[in-house]
């Protein structure tokens, strides 16, 4: 780590509040990084912008606009808190020689984690067995309300990469029969680790899951990637679970395909956009499962991501190497 006296110039978007660093962070970010807000820069622009070598991207904030990037002639990295740069125009970023990092390795555990759970809490109708448990006018429990059992089911991942795997690992405590499908094959060992087995089309895993879990970066090729025929291909008792991207699915044919029963159910940690409209069809569902993008929400994993996006940007800063150096 860098000492007191060569802490790079580095902009945020402010501390605390809704989008700013978060407040417990700042002790460990001040020791390394000398922090701008927003607010600061904007007041004193014609002072700063010449000292400002790197942007703290914390869930988006700051954006990374054009004209932000031209106010910086001495940027050299930008540090983005989570896996997904999606929101990061690389190529532009990249033509002011300009440095990308991400977090990748901060979020898979926590990622995973919540695939899981809303595998379990989709399966066994968690939350609409909560509202039923604790409702006023509940007299008795009926004896035919039912889940679906996890264990021994066929789980079919799609996008092995970290959080796949990871999600893979998981399911193999539930003894689940495990399908995949990704752009690359994983090799055999990692394969025979989890029990995977490597579907070459997508069709093939949409029709014999009992459950899909997206975990794919949203890109050109993955954007509506599940759309009405992919869910048609599905069985009308699997279960969907989102913790990559909203936009990987088409949300206007999910809520045809779970108000028509084409499906059972989904379970989401992402949509597009967040949070959604109140009034969105898919928020009055009952087969529906949605949580606030908390995929990497815990106090480690936060610490973690933070940690690293520091070293990103005291290499970047000095010339080093960035392990987490995203390309465009």
């Amino acid at each position: 780590m860098a000492k007191q006296n060569c802490r790079p110039y580095t902009l945020i978007s402010a501390i605390g509040g809704i989008d700013g660093v978060y407040e417990d962070h700042v002790e460990f970010l001040e020791q390394h990084l000398k922090l701008i807000t927003m607010q600061e820069f904007l007041e004193n622009q014609q002072e700063l912008s010449q000292k400002i070598e790197a942007i703290y991207l914390w869930f988006k904030k700051p954006a990374a606009t054009r004209e932000l990037l031209q106010s910086l002639p001495n940027l050299k990295v930008i540090a983005n808190s989570g896996v997904g740069v999606d929101h990061l125009d690389l190529k532009l970023i990249s033509s002011f020689g300009v440095k990308v990092a991400n977090t990748p390795f901060a979020v898979v555990n926590p990622t995973a984690d919540l695939g899981i759970a809303l595998l379990l809490a989709s399966a066994r109708r968690l939350v609409e067995g909560y509202q039923i448990a604790v409702s006023p006018e509940t007299k008795y429990f009926k004896a035919d309300w039912l889940g679906e059992d996890v264990s021994g089911a066929t789980l079919g991942i799609i996008g092995m990469g970290h959080i796949g795997y990871k999600v893979a690992q998981r399911a193999k405590a539930f003894e689940m029969k495990i399908l995949y499908h990704n752009r690359n094959r994983r090799a055999v060992d990692e394969e025979q680790a989890v029990g995977a087995v490597y579907c070459q089309q997508m069709e093939d895993l949409l029709q014999q899951a009992d459950f899909v879990i997206l975990c794919v970066a949203l890109t050109s090729q993955t954007r509506s990637l599940i759309g009405e025929k992919e869910l048609k291909l599905m069985k009308s008792s699997a279960i969907l679970i989102n913790i990559c991207r909203g936009q990987v699915v088409d949300q206007d044919a999910l809520v045809k395909a779970l108000q028509n029963k084409v499906i059972k159910a989904a379970a989401l940690d992402v949509t597009y956009p967040e949070p959604l409209p109140r009034d969105h069809p898919l928020l009055q569902l009952k087969n529906v499962i949605i949580t606030p993008h908390i995929g990497s929400a815990t106090v480690k994993s936060r610490r973690c991501m933070m940690i690293s996006m520091v070293e990103s940007i005291l290499d970047g800063v000095n010339g080093l190497p960035i392990p987490n150096e995203v390309h465009g």
